[in-house]
């Protein structure tokens, strides 16, 4: 079969790595594609697909209008759910309302957040996810947005919770609530769009079915090893929603987007 090359841009956290494994290890058939994946950010990620940068990639949720006219939305891959929303926290004790805040970037679906549910939060400045905890507990910002690992330890930097943005998300809406998006070029062929989402599809199924298999490939490129976190994650951000986004998970892409799929 002919090699189809895909340029794949994905984060380096465990939701992605562990439904990626498959195909990025080749533990399945790749029905002929040659994938070429980079790891980044969630920020770079969406400034790149702003670019048109790569035929399939990560994005944040909160991106899809800016971005509508050169990629589509795929079926699987998807970050949502339940329970799983950023968290915006403080150094403990404090009690004086919040003025400025660390965000894990501007076009992610955590600041899109904060931006909706607490407008009075004018002040916003984006940080590299990973160092967003620790600046906060420096006294650098009166809160700050965790994402990804950083939800799971924030009481080791001395912080407490403010807000969890997925319960006042649901609480709002009674949806599911969309972080994350894989998305494909519109530069690419209908039938090869259609092959690499039943691929996705596949690749999320077999790791469902063997989660073990990734698990050094999956520290390998985690900002935290914990086991135990490394678990939790992927336990929130992977689940049915990550298989299909189904009716719910796209009433709630349209909830948050304001756009038709």
């Amino acid at each position: 079969m002919e090699s189809r090359v895909i340029r794949l841009a994905i984060s380096p956290c465990p939701n992605d790595t562990f439904m990626f494994d498959a195909i990025i290890n080749s533990r399945i058939d790749l029905d002929g594609f040659d994938v070429k994946v980079d790891y980044m950010d969630i920020e770079q990620l969406n400034a790149a697909a702003l670019r048109g940068s790569y035929d399939i990639t990560k994005c944040s949720t909160a991106l899809l209008p800016a971005i509508c006219d050169g990629y589509t939305l795929l079926d699987s891959g998807s970050a949502l759910g339940r329970g799983n929303g950023p968290l915006l926290v403080r150094r403990r004790g404090e009690s004086e309302p919040l003025t400025h805040i660390a965000v894990p970037g501007e076009h992610t679906t955590a600041n899109a957040l904060v931006r909706t549910l607490f407008p009075d939060i004018q002040r916003r400045t984006p940080r590299l996810f990973s160092e967003i905890a620790e600046a906060v507990a420096a006294g650098e910002y009166d809160g700050g947005v965790l994402i990804h690992e950083g939800r799971f330890v924030y009481d080791r930097h001395n912080l407490e919770l403010v807000a969890d943005l997925g319960v006042e998300w649901e609480s709002r809406t009674s949806l599911p609530l969309p972080l994350g998006a894989i998305v494909a070029s519109r530069r690419l062929e209908e039938g090869v769009v259609r092959d690499f989402e039943a691929l996705l599809r596949r690749s999320v199924e077999y790791a469902f079915d063997n989660p073990m298999l990734s698990r050094e490939f999956v520290r390998s490129h985690a900002r935290e090893l914990d086991d135990r976190v490394i678990e939790s994650h992927i336990a929130l951000f992977v689940n049915d929603f990550s298989l299909s986004l189904g009716t719910e998970g796209r009433e709630a892409v349209r909830r948050l987007t304001s756009i038709e799929l």
